[in-house]
């Protein structure tokens, strides 16, 4: 871990995004504590409907995974651990091909995680002020996970003051929102718990990913200096067209097939989520309907800022990898239902491909139905 730290100071990047989050809404003690409590009441409520309409119930054991209510700060010092996880074996290799060409000293490194740590801490702010939960399968892999009491399979985070902000600026029924909001999350939690062999798949992809670029580091440089002036040629105003920010940077062909691979499973994990929300009728969220029009319309409302570092972290090809997921999900159910649909969870090589994805008949011919 030495070594990752000197390259990226984790706990910098935490305090730093700690420290420039947007500050939430305001509310008295007993509100927060009611916040809270509903949550929790909702998230639990939300597991059997996911059961229920996944048809994974018999494979997707929850009680080694935990649900957490958490603030702007819990989130940002959460997923600074999880890449401390996702980009530790890249880091290393990293360091050691410094040291081997004796780039590295000490004051260096010591510089450089300073400042990657800063940089990294503001944008976990800015994107601890957007995201509503998030299931993070990597937290037992870290430092001192067993003695922090995190159990073996990971943990859902919901972050209380995102959830809090948009219900109120939606004026929708909060209950109703949350239970909402929970049945997407709570989605996640269960695809990982029915393909256990998950986590260990994604890591091994990053982990390729993050080798393939540290094998043309001479031109990462230029690439990133390439990604960033698309974006601002015209300013942040025009950020929502042009290219697609940071993804960019990968121009290779063996980085192209690798970030295809972990587009295709994002693109099914986050599809699938909201397949489960869009199943939701009244009879479980009795203003689903409001929810689901006002929600899709709020990122209209979006200023030309957020726009522009959206586009640079790329969040908008996030949300077409829900559109793009989501419609895959209920080709594969319409012509081989769920129980068919499901076999995706049983092993890696049952995972859909990019271009399956675009075009789910060939999914299911390769899986021989």
């Amino acid at each position: 871990m030495s070594g990752q730290q000197s390259l990226v100071k984790w706990d910098l990047a935490a305090t730093t995004a700690a420290r420039l989050a947007p500050a939430g809404p305001q509310m008295r003690p007993e509100q927060i504590r009611h916040a809270v409590t509903s949550l929790r009441e909702m998230a639990d409520r939300a597991v059997p409907h996911v059961h229920q309409i996944t048809g994974l119930q018999a494979a997707a054991d929850l009680r080694d995974s935990q649900v957490l209510i958490v603030d702007r700060a819990g989130w940002a010092k959460a997923n600074t651990q999880g890449f401390a996880v996702m980009l530790g074996s890249t880091l290393a290799r990293v360091e050691e091909k410094a040291r081997e060409q004796n780039q590295l000293s000490t004051a260096s490194r010591k510089v450089s995680g300073t400042l990657t740590g800063a940089q990294l801490g503001g944008v976990l702010a800015f994107l601890s002020s957007k995201v509503l939960g998030q299931y993070d399968p990597f937290a037992p892999l870290g430092p001192g996970a067993g003695s922090a009491g995190i159990p073996g399979a990971g943990r859902l985070l919901l972050v209380a003051p995102n959830i809090l902000t948009v219900e109120q600026e939606l004026s929708v029924d909060p209950e109703d929102f949350r239970l909402w909001v929970c049945l997407h999350e709570q989605t996640h939690r269960v695809q990982f718990a029915a393909a256990p062999w998950l986590r260990e798949y994604l890591l091994a992809e990053i982990d390729q990913l993050g080798g393939l670029l540290l094998g043309n580091m001479d031109t990462l440089g230029e690439r990133l200096g390439a990604a960033v002036r698309g974006l601002t040629a015209e300013g942040p105003g025009a950020a929502s067209n042009g290219g697609s920010g940071l993804i960019d940077l990968f121009e290779a062909p063996e980085e192209k097939a690798s970030l295809s691979r972990l587009t295709a499973v994002m693109s099914l994990l986050e599809g699938h989520a909201n397949v489960v929300m869009d199943a939701v009728d009244s009879s479980i969220v009795p203003t689903v309907r409001t929810i689901r029009q006002r929600f899709n319309a709020r990122g209209k409302d979006r200023s030309p800022l957020e726009k522009f570092m959206r586009k640079l972290l790329g969040l908008d090809a996030k949300m077409r990898q829900y559109t793009d997921g989501a419609r895959f999900v209920r080709a594969v159910v319409d012509e081989v239902g769920m129980d068919g649909f499901n076999a995706v969870w049983l092993r890696a090589s049952n995972l859909p491909t990019e271009e399956e994805i675009h075009a789910p008949a060939l999914w299911t011919a390769r899986m021989g139905f």
